[in-house]
């Protein structure tokens, strides 16, 4: 298993662990990282959550070749698939989530951060969404979110050219609180979990809910149709050149399509 869990302190950490892939994800991990989740909402003793991954890489998205041989199901079937699970279950968290990104974050690796509370960056840090040019669109109801922190304009270098961007701009858009040096982001992190230990756990949970409340059926309606355009997409001729290219490691040619 490429997901570390532990408790320590009050604080349940979870740990992308497989930096010989990059901290790819696949099935297994996205099932690991939900059960990790509906744990430490329902343990009494976990008052915050901490997702972190390895020096230099936070996640390097999905593990293509895992993805392309167990896609998400299209229609109802998509819901059950362990990334939406994984999706709802980090939604629904009722515990303050932290991350320390510590390289790298691409795809989801930076959707998920939308949906977390403190986010810190280290100063390696890049973030990049690069949906459109595999021939998918944006998921974990970024194209709602990120408009709503970016603009429409800067959104679009993002998610419609999948521009990179670093960590001073994830802090300056609202993505992340700070940028910390690589070495130092992690303990940041597990310190600011720490802090919920002082605080009353039924009032951080209420004003967490409370936060999140305004916005949270748009962010579910915004999944459920992305979904099911990311679904399909997945089995469009465009995503089919995107994901040879990329197995053949070539530069993909959309010349052909309209």
């Amino acid at each position: 298993m490429s997901i570390r869990t532990a408790i320590l302190d009050g604080v349940a950490t979870i740990e992308i662990a497989r930096p010989e892939k990059k901290n790819a994800l696949t099935v297994a991990m996205y099932e690991a990282m939900a059960e990790a989740l509906h744990a430490a909402s329902a343990d009494g003793a976990v008052r915050a959550v901490l997702i972190t991954g390895q020096p230099g890489i936070f996640t390097s998205g999905n593990d293509i070749e895992d993805f392309v041989s167990r896609p998400p199901g299209q229609g109802s079937d998509s819901a059950d698939s362990p990334v939406f699970r994984f999706m709802r279950a980090l939604l629904d968290c009722e515990k303050p989530v932290v991350v320390a990104v510590t390289g790298a974050a691409i795809g989801i690796g930076t959707t998920m951060l939308l949906h977390c509370d403190l986010v810190y960056v280290s100063d390696e840090a890049r973030l990049v969404m690069p949906f459109v040019g595999l021939g998918l669109v944006p998921e974990f109801a970024s194209s709602l979110v990120v408009p709503q922190l970016m603009g429409h304009a800067k959104a679009a270098e993002k998610l419609l050219l999948g521009d990179p961007f670093g960590p001073d701009e994830a802090v300056a858009c609202g993505i992340a609180n700070a940028v910390l040096p690589a070495g130092e982001v992690v303990a940041h992190a597990r310190r600011v979990a720490e802090r919920f230990n002082a605080l009353p756990p039924g009032a951080v949970r209420e004003a967490k809910q409370l936060m999140r409340a305004p916005h949270r059926e748009a962010v579910l309606k915004a999944i459920r149709t992305e979904g099911e355009i990311f679904s399909r997409r997945l089995r469009s001729p465009e995503a089919i050149e995107a994901f040879q290219a990329f197995f053949q490691k070539r530069r993909p040619d959309f010349s052909r399509f309209q």
